[in-house]
């Protein structure tokens, strides 16, 4: 059987401009997933020794696009997540639920945990496993990996219920993920420049790791506030960043 004739019955939505809409949301709707994930491997990245950044990132998002090109691959399974497993306090409770709450659960703990660094750098009270993640291109690499793990059922789960088309998931998971690998290096350079930045990226995992666990108990949260709320405080930190630049410019020219 020719190529062609194999693949012809999968991309019949070439033709079809609903379909074409369906992945230009998408895609949009994938690259504002991803700056979860993209958030985090750059406040993660940043704690390794600086020749190992950018392979962690590397490897991170990479990581992440095989994930979700195998959940794509599996996509009967996933779907079977939302399932109810058990009944708790009167909400049914499904895998996918469990695993977000998990993720939730991880991210609070980690974004608190680097909240107490950040403001008390010099307090080194680690536990045994958090010293050992953060010191090793390993341990982050593994850190990375369990927040693509939530936050890849979770995308794959939203494009199901926007498309039926396989192709379009695997194209707008594809092109979402290259995006998160151009901008990964950028955005970590930025955090890293900007102190201020560290602090407010951190209070962001803090709520979208809230945002999981109300999620997985049957709270859903539009996430179009919750970027609604990222947008405006990013405007609100960029604003003080110019009037800090301005100042310090003042105090340097000649009287």
């Amino acid at each position: 059987m020719p190529i062609i004739d194999f693949l012809a019955p999968h991309f019949v939505w070439f033709e079809d401009p609903t379909a074409w809409v369906a992945l230009l949301t998408l895609v949009v709707l994938e690259i504002v997933l991803g700056i979860d994930n993209l958030i985090f491997i750059s406040i993660l990245s940043n704690k390794l020794p600086e020749h190992q950044r950018v392979r962690a990132r590397r490897l991170g998002i990479g990581a992440a696009l095989i994930m979700r090109l195998l959940l794509l691959a599996t996509i009967s399974f996933i779907v079977q997540l939302t399932t109810p497993v058990f009944t708790l306090f009167g909400h049914a409770f499904s895998w996918r639920d469990m695993i977000l709450i998990a993720g939730g659960l991880f991210l609070v703990w980690k974004a608190t945990k680097e909240i107490h660094h950040t403001v008390d750098p010099t307090d080194h009270k680690e536990d045994m496993v958090g010293a050992t993640l953060q010191l090793s291109l390993g341990g982050a690499i593994f850190q990375i990996l369990l927040l693509d793990l939530v936050f890849s059922i979770d995308s794959i789960i939203t494009a199901v219920g926007m498309t039926d088309e396989i192709a379009i998931m695997y194209i707008a998971v594809i092109c979402a993920v290259t995006v998160m690998l151009l901008a990964a290096t950028p955005l970590a350079n930025f955090i890293a420049k900007n102190p201020t930045i560290v602090m407010l990226a951190l209070g962001f995992l803090l709520m979208i790791g809230m945002t999981l666990i109300a999620d997985g108990m049957g709270f859903h949260v539009p996430k179009g506030y919750i970027y609604a709320a990222m947008g405006f405080s990013a405007l609100v930190e960029g604003l003080n960043m110019l009037a800090r630049r301005k100042k310090s410019q003042k105090a340097v020219e000649p009287h």
